[in-house]
């Protein structure tokens, strides 16, 4: 029906070469005040499954794979809070952005293996490396929207290791 009233209404009607980001972001017609809910709301799932899984590290046997679970799934919902805010599109453009792609494909790799190294191959030590390297990652990665602020953080580190050496 809509390729009908796109040719009836002078348009080509063959919209297929669109891809499936394009029509997500055509499709994401929210007004500013549901964006923000949506934002809130996710953001706030996001921090009670990462608090979540930090209060299930302390139950024996299975609090590491709670842990895991709750950490990982509270920064992936972090990260698309803010695709409320900006649109998905936008957001993905911004993310692979010459200042922040290198940290959001260490990020993205980090919250993937973080998985693997619990679930499928379930080695213990692998898994805590990850989980550390996704919170570096995730936090460097945050920081690029900060003006300036890897570069304090930067030099922040590299005056103390002049100190330390000293």
């Amino acid at each position: 029906m809509d390729k009908l009233r796109a040719v009836l209404g002078g348009r080509d009607g063959n919209s297929d070469n669109r891809n499936i980001l394009q029509a997500a972001n055509e499709a994401s017609t929210l007004g500013w005040g549901t964006r923000v809910k949506g934002f809130i709301a996710c953001m706030v799932i996001g921090v009670v499954c990462t608090i979540l899984g930090v209060c299930c590290l302390f139950i024996p046997k299975v609090g590491l794979i709670l842990f895991i679970v709750f950490y990982t799934f509270g920064n992936v919902c972090s990260l698309v809070s803010t695709m409320f805010l900006m649109g998905p599109m936008k957001q993905l453009k911004r993310m692979c952005d010459k200042t922040r792609a290198f940290a959001t494909v260490v990020m993205i790799t980090c919250l993937v293996l973080t998985l693997c190294a619990a679930f499928w191959w379930k080695i213990f030590g692998l898994t805590l490396l990850f989980v550390i390297l996704q919170v570096l990652a995730f936090a460097w990665y945050s920081l690029s929207y900060i003006p300036f602020a890897r570069d304090a953080i930067l030099k922040f580190f590299s005056m103390l290791c002049s100190m330390c050496m000293k």
